[in-house]
C-alpha cells in the first residue's frame, strides 16, 4: 500500500477549513454589512445612482485598514462584491496554516501541526467581523518566517529581506495590532537565531553584520508606523468622558483604559477561541486540535526526530517563544483603549493559539503520516460543525432579502436595532442591518465605519444626524436626528412601540420579514 501524499493531506485539510465560507448565503459576522457597505462605496465613489457621491469623498490619509477594503474593492471589479469579500476571506482562513507552515519549516520544524491552525482562524476576531486584524495574521506568521531566512539562509538574504520588507509593510496596512506583536517578536527571533558566520565570527562587529540585512528589512514598515504614529496621535483627541467611541480621557490616562483581571482574561481565554454557536458544537474542533496536539507531544517525546533546527536549545524554543509573547499580550494589555482600539488583547488569543498547538517536537518520520492524518480529521470536524451552523444563520438572515425589495432607491435608512441577536449565533450580528439595506439600494445609513479614522473614506460634510450609539437606539430623537431619515429598520419592538401616533400620520411600514419591520415615510 502506497504512503498518501503529504500534499493531498494539506490541500484536503485546507478546503475543509474554507468550506463554511462557501456553504450559506450570509456569514455570521457581526460587522461585515458595515465592511461591505464602506467597500461597495468606495467601488462606487463616482456613482449618480447612489447617494454616494453626495455624501462621500476619499480619505487621502495613510490607514492600517487600507489593505482589506482597497484589495476586495479590486476583486469587486471581476466579482461580486460578495463573492469578492468570500474570496479574500478564503485566503485569509486557508493562508493562516499555510504561513504557519512556512515559519514552521524556516524554524526547522515538522509542518503537519500547521493544519491544527484553522479553527483558529474562526472564533471571536471573526464573530465580530474584525476582518482586517484577521487578515493581518498569516501575514504576521509570514514575516517572522521571512525574518527567520533573512538571518539564516546566506546565500539568498538580499531576496528574502526584499520579501520582509514588503510583507512588514503589508502587516501595517492590514491592521496596527498584528504590527505591534511583531514589535516584540522579531527581536526575539534575532535574540535567538544564530547566523552561519556565528561560527568563524571573531568580536561584536563580525557577529552584527550577517544580522544587517534582517534589521533593514524592518526599516521601511517602522519608518511607515512611525510616520501613521505622527499623524494620528499628533491630532488632539476628542475627549468626551462616557460618550461611546470617544476618548475618555489622554489616550494611555486611567479614565481611558478599560482592563479586565487576570481571572477574567484566563476564564475567557478558551471562550473566545471558538465561541460563534449558541449550541456549542464549534467546541468540537478546538477539541479535537487539543487532542492532536497533545499527541503530537507525547509521540515527539517518545520517539524524537532529529531536526533541522540550528543553533541548540535555545533556537529550539523560538516558536515557543513566539506564542509566549502573543499570549503575555493577551493578559497584559488592556480591553479597550477609548476612541482608538477596542478588544485590544482578546484578539491575541487566536494568534497565541495557533503558535503554540504547532510547538509539538518532531517525531520520527514514519509517526508523522498519522499525525497529518488526524489533523486533517479536525478540518472535517470544523466544516461539518461550522458549516451546519453557518448555513443555519443564513436561513435566519433571510429576514433581510425580505426587506430589500420593499427599500426605495437611494434611501436614507435608520437602524432602530433594539434585538440584534440571533437564535443560531451568540453574536449581535443583526445590529447593523441598516447598512445592509443602504447598499443593496445605494443609499446611506445612519451609522457607518466612514466616521472613524481608520477608514479610507470619510464624509463631504456634515455625518448623517443620529443617536450617539447604534448600541442603544432608545436614545433616538425622531424630532430632530430621525427627520432626515426617509427609511427605518426595527428589529426586536413592534413599530407602534416606537413611532406611536407618527405611524399613522407620517410613517407606513411597508415590510416585516422575521423579527424585522421596515418603516418608511409616506
Amino acid at each position: 500500500m502506497t504512503t498518501p501524499n503529504p500534499r493531498f493531506i494539506h490541500i484536503a485539510a485546507l478546503v475543509l477549513g474554507a468550506l463554511p465560507l462557501w456553504v450559506s448565503r450570509s456569514l455570521p459576522m457581526v460587522d461585515l454589512p458595515q465592511h461591505l457597505y464602506l467597500i461597495s462605496v468606495l467601488h462606487r465613489l463616482d456613482d449618480p445612482t447612489t447617494l454616494y457621491p453626495q455624501l462621500f469623498e476619499a480619505r487621502h490619509a495613510l490607514t492600517p485598514y487600507l489593505g482589506y477594503y482597497y484589495l476586495v474593492s479590486g476583486l469587486n471589479w471581476l466579482l461580486p462584491l460578495e463573492m469578492a469579500n468570500r474570496v479574500f476571506l478564503t485566503a485569509y482562513v486557508v493562508g493562516l496554516p499555510l504561513s504557519l507552515g512556512f515559519l514552521l519549516r524556516s524554524l526547522g520544524r515538522p509542518t503537519w501541526p500547521s493544519l491544527l491552525a484553522l479553527p483558529f482562524a474562526y472564533g471571536d476576531s471573526f464573530g465580530w467581523g474584525f476582518i482586517n486584524y484577521c487578515a493581518a495574521l498569516p501575514l504576521t506568521l509570514l514575516c517572522c518566517g521571512l525574518f527567520v531566512r533573512t538571518l539564516e539562509d546566506a546565500p539568498r538574504r538580499r531576496k528574502w529581506m526584499v520579501g520582509l520588507a514588503l510583507c512588514l509593510v503589508t502587516v501595517l496596512l492590514f491592521h496596527v495590532q498584528a504590527f505591534g506583536f511583531l514589535a516584540l517578536g522579531l527581536p526575539w527571533l534575532l535574540l535567538t537565531t544564530r547566523v552561519p558566520e556565528d561560527a568563524s565570527a571573531q568580536g561584536a562587529a563580525q557577529r552584527l553584520l550577517p544580522r544587517v540585512p534582517a534589521m533593514l528589512g524592518v526599516v521601511p514598515g517602522v519608518a511607515l508606523f512611525l510616520g501613521w504614529v505622527v499623524l494620528r496621535f499628533g491630532e488632539p483627541p476628542d475627549i468626551q468622558p462616557g460618550a461611546p467611541w470617544k476618548a475618555w480621557g489622554p489616550t494611555f490616562s486611567p479614565q481611558n483604559l478599560a482592563w479586565k483581571s487576570f481571572e477574567q482574561n484566563r476564564a475567557e481565554l478558551f471562550d473566545v477561541l471558538a465561541n460563534t454557536l449558541r449550541d456549542g458544537s464549534d467546541r468540537w474542533a478546538l477539541y479535537a486540535v487539543g487532542a492532536v496536539a497533545l499527541a503530537g507531544w507525547v509521540a515527539g517525546l517518545l520517539r524524537p526526530a532529529v531536526t533541522s533546527s540550528s543553533g541548540g536549545g535555545v533556537a529550539r524554543t523560538r516558536l515557543l517563544g513566539l506564542g509566549v509573547v502573543a499570549l503575555a499580550l493577551f493578559f497584559l494589555l488592556p480591553f479597550d483603549i477609548r476612541g482608538y482600539v477596542y478588544y485590544l488583547n482578546t484578539r491575541y488569543a487566536h494568534l497565541a493559539a495557533a503558535l503554540l498547538v504547532a510547538t509539538a517536537p518532531a517525531t520520527v518520520p514514519e509517526w508523522r503520516t498519522p499525525l497529518r492524518w488526524a489533523a486533517m480529521a479536525c478540518a472535517v470536524v470544523l466544516a461539518f460543525t461550522l458549516g451546519r451552523g453557518f448555513r443555519a444563520f443564513s436561513r435566519e438572515a433571510t429576514e433581510w432579502e425580505g426587506l430589500v425589495s420593499a427599500t426605495a432607491p437611494k434611501p436614507r435608512v435608520m437602524g432602530l436595532i433594539y434585538d440584534g441577536g440571533s437564535r443560531v449565533v451568540r453574536f449581535p450580528v443583526f445590529i447593523h442591518s441598516a447598512a445592509v439595506l443602504a447598499r443593496e439600494r445605494g443609499g446611506v445609513p445612519n451609522f457607518t465605519f466612514a466616521s472613524t479614522p481608520h477608514s479610507p473614506l470619510k464624509y463631504r460634510g456634515e455625518m448623517p444626524p443620529t443617536f450617539p450609539s447604534e448600541w442603544r437606539p432608545q436614545d433616538v430623537d425622531l424630532d430632530t436626528q430621525g427627520a432626515w431619515y426617509d427609511h427605518f429598520i426595527v428589529r426586536g419592538a413592534h413599530p407602534s412601540q416606537v413611532f406611536g401616533a407618527r405611524l399613522q400620520s407620517e410613517l407606513v411600514v411597508v415590510g416585516q420579514s422575521g423579527r424585522s419591520w421596515l418603516v418608511r415615510r409616506r
